[in-house]
């Protein structure tokens, strides 16, 4: 083709004998498994960025799950990022950054390497984006892999569809599909990236055998949804999630922490969605610009991945008791003040009128706990959104793996207060805010013009060491940094990112505890019916 750069003598030659080599020119050259890329140097750093790992899911495989790349003739660059999948590009992004370029053919992955040859064979995490299944990018400098890449890991960003052409369901859909399900493409998106690397990352020194995958609210959410998939059972060997679980049942409405839609609901809910842009079929559905169908997917609720038996094959806490998930060591936590990024109620009695109608029989002690009188209900709000949607998730995964499975875990709870821009909506917030977290784990504190103090680098470096011990060999401990200890059934311990590291015991237990019996009822015929009678 073209666009791909011819190949010289000497590079030639080089190409013949190794997987991963240096062109004349200094940027690196690599053999995948669909041709030859060549990325650029960063110093020692070798980046391959915008490389394809599925076909564009554009026309007729616009809803249809990956399909496998084209092979290409002579070498392709891969030195800038691609287009983020279609989103609203104009949403607010981390540490803000300019408005995204988005487009339909979206499915590339980026890889940052201090490997010098193939042979290095380093462990490999694979980041996945959060953004609520709606918005999200690979392309994001939060999420760039340069400073983890320096602790001897081979870093990995993929990207997976998003909004309504990741998740929607439609009967018409469905009745194309072999296996009778739509709506978890962007999953089957994740799972192709996984596949991909492990196919190819050897040529970047990567060691499939070592495979962690990480992500944060939805990305950690896809974490723990690919844990419980069978479609994706041996692409991963660990496992951490940052504010995500997914052990909620499914509900219509949805709330927060009970977020997805059985298949049928998620048909009914997609057809409407579809007669709002007058298309009925699938062909009317492809037929459709991809610019129409965002418009339309941003006047109404978020999409969502389903229960759909296929790639999330049942109610994940369930599947954990039984033992059907993939057991491998796991590094799981959330945020003190997860809840402080999202709407509040607009006074104490739509807070206390929303908790009763969620939560029935099980607001008025919920309400104890989380209380809508005071000046603090607000806070009290926030706290519910915390716990309901990320902090029992995360808690309940810790138990139910410490109960049955043969691997480790780790549990935090970042609670440190970072510096806030002057404008920053949340500025007065008292704890870490959802999402907070990521810049200490990426050791991005140099990206933001804010007043970093020495605990805030120390805090960083410490995490940045125990994310990638962990992709190591499981376990995030080393010499010289504090130890972290493992959460067990009968030690349920956690480490505290606060000022300073250390360990300590599950913070709101009461709270959660509360919350568990409330997710235990949801689990009941009689919860499932309420709910139906509530709707």
């Amino acid at each position: 083709m073209k666009r791909f750069a011819s190949m010289g003598l000497a590079l030639a030659a080089a190409l013949a004998s190794t997987h991963l080599v240096t062109a004349a020119a200094g940027d690196p050259v690599a053999q995948i498994a669909s041709g030859w890329v060549q990325g650029t140097s960063e110093g020692e750093l070798r980046i391959f960025r915008g490389i394809p790992f599925a076909a564009a899911p554009v026309g007729a495989l616009r809803w249809r799950a990956p399909q496998p790349v084209a092979k290409w003739h002579g070498v392709r660059p891969a030195d800038r990022f691609a287009a983020s999948c279609m989103q609203d590009p104009t949403a607010e992004a981390p540490l803000g950054t300019p408005p995204l370029t988005v487009s339909e053919d979206c499915l590339y992955l980026n890889v940052w390497t201090h490997a010098q040859a193939s042979q290095a064979a380093l462990p490999v995490m694979v980041w996945i984006y959060g953004g609520g299944f709606n918005q999200g990018s690979a392309a994001l400098p939060l999420y760039s892999g340069e400073r983890l890449a320096r602790h001897g890991v081979v870093v990995v960003s993929i990207a997976y569809r998003v909004g309504a052409l990741g998740f929607l369901a439609h009967p018409a859909l469905s009745a194309e599909s072999e296996h009778h399900v739509s709506g978890n493409y962007g999953l089957l998106d994740q799972i192709a990236g996984l596949r991909w690397v492990e196919r190819n990352i050897r040529a970047f020194g990567g060691d499939p055998r070592r495979v962690t995958i990480f992500g944060e609210s939805a990305g950690g959410i896809s974490v723990s949804m690919l844990a419980a998939s069978p479609l994706a059972r041996g692409l991963f060997s660990r496992a951490i999630s940052e504010s995500g679980g997914s052990f909620g049942p499914a509900r219509s409405p949805p709330e927060p922490g009970e977020n997805m839609l059985t298949l049928s609901d998620a048909e009914h809910e997609g057809a409407t969605f579809a007669e709002q842009l007058q298309a009925h079929t699938a062909v009317e559905l492809r037929a459709l610009s991809a610019d129409a169908i965002q418009r339309a997917a941003s006047r109404r609720r978020l999409f969502w991945p389903v229960l759909d038996r296929w790639v999330i094959v049942g109610d994940q806490y369930t599947l954990y008791q039984q033992g059907h998930y993939t057991d491998t060591p796991i590094l799981i936590g959330t945020n003190s003040d997860e809840g402080a990024l999202f709407p509040d109620p607009q006074n104490p009695q739509a807070y206390s009128a929303a908790v009763k109608r969620r939560y029935g029989p099980y607001a008025d002690q919920l309400l104890k706990l989380y209380p809508s009188t005071g000046t603090d209900w607000r806070q009290s709000s926030r706290d519910l959104t915390r716990d309901a949607a990320f902090g029992w998730h995360t808690w309940v995964w810790a138990r139910l793996q410490a109960a049955h499975s043969k691997s480790k875990v780790f549990c935090y709870y970042f609670e440190h207060r970072p510096p806030r821009p002057p404008r920053s909506r949340w500025k007065e917030a008292p704890g870490a805010v959802h999402s907070e977290e990521m810049i200490y784990v990426f050791q991005h504190l140099s990206q933001s013009p804010l007043s970093w103090s020495d605990a805030d680098r120390t805090l960083s470096d410490e995490m940045a060491a125990y994310w990638t011990n962990f992709a190591r060999r499981g376990d995030p401990n080393e010499p010289g940094v504090p130890h972290w200890p493992q959460f067990t059934t009968s030690r349920q311990e956690v480490m505290h990112f606060s000022d300073a590291a250390h360990a300590g015991t599950v913070a709101n237990l009461e709270k959660l505890q509360a919350l568990d019996a409330y997710f235990a009822w949801r689990r009941t015929p009689a919860g499932a019916e309420w709910v139906k009678s509530h709707r």
